[in-house]
């Protein structure tokens, strides 16, 4: 097979499967970190002295563990704990369905793997943003009446949202890179394909050249995106650089 057929007839077309596996993995994971971010960022932040602690926990363990770890306990490790609590909960009658939920599959387990890791580095994040904001706004709110509810959504979700979408679109690019560990589960996404093809023909150089081309784009196409939204959301005359 020439360089050409193997381009148009077997390199490209396997990417482009791998694309849409990546961008199915990308997604789901990017926002799905995002909520995450904002709600453990938003409890740590103010949130109530019980719940401070649990996040806090979920933030350093998600942080502190390399996410290929975290991506083999989720596919690998999880079946073990579902054969475990299946001989206790079976005697006592209860459906497979209690522990047999365990089991995930190989996309599911890189959704949940990245979308939890996302989630803790997002939430650092927000957390900083909300409490970079001057206190003299939260009482000039409640001087004018606001309740606490109406204070974050009115005056520091806005304010938070704005400082934190610089860190919150770096880890989005971050995502974007990171998501080739879903071979590691059997998910053939772009590195999987490029893997497989490579070892085949035994053309590793061009499957990665391409490969990386690939990743390029898509992270061309997000910081695209991201500054298109950061334009839109831009305050004129505030933040401004002064010349």
């Amino acid at each position: 097979m020439d360089t050409w057929e193997f381009y148009v007839k077997s390199l490209i077309p396997a990417l482009n499967q791998g694309l849409l596996m990546s961008v199915k993995i990308i997604v789901p994971s990017a926002l799905l970190g995002i909520a995450i971010g904002v709600l453990v960022g938003a409890g740590r932040a103010a949130g109530p002295k019980w719940l401070k602690p649990l996040l806090n926990a979920y933030v350093s363990v998600f942080r502190g563990t390399p996410l290929v770890v975290q991506l083999t306990m989720w596919y690998f490790g999880l079946p073990s704990v579902s054969r475990w609590l299946g001989g206790y909960l079976g005697p006592l009658g209860l459906p497979e369905f209690t522990w047999k939920c365990l089991i995930l599959s190989p996309y599911a387990a890189a959704v949940v793997a990245f979308c939890l890791c996302s989630g803790a580095y997002q939430s650092e994040y927000i957390r900083g943003a909300i409490l970079s904001i001057r206190k003299g706004q939260f009482l000039a709110a409640e001087s004018l009446g606001f309740t606490k509810a109406q204070t974050f959504w009115h005056i520091t979700a806005p304010v938070a949202v704005r400082r934190a979408l610089h860190g919150c679109g770096n880890e989005i690019i971050y995502l974007i890179k990171y998501s080739s560990l879903a071979i590691i589960v059997s998910v053939m996404e772009l590195t999987g394909q490029s893997k497989s093809l490579g070892s085949l023909y035994f053309r590793n150089f061009e499957c990665y050249c391409l490969t990386a081309l690939y990743y390029l784009a898509l992270v061309s196409l997000a910081t695209i995106i991201l500054h298109l939204i950061e334009k839109k959301l831009e305050i004129p005359g505030l933040g401004q650089a002064k010349a």
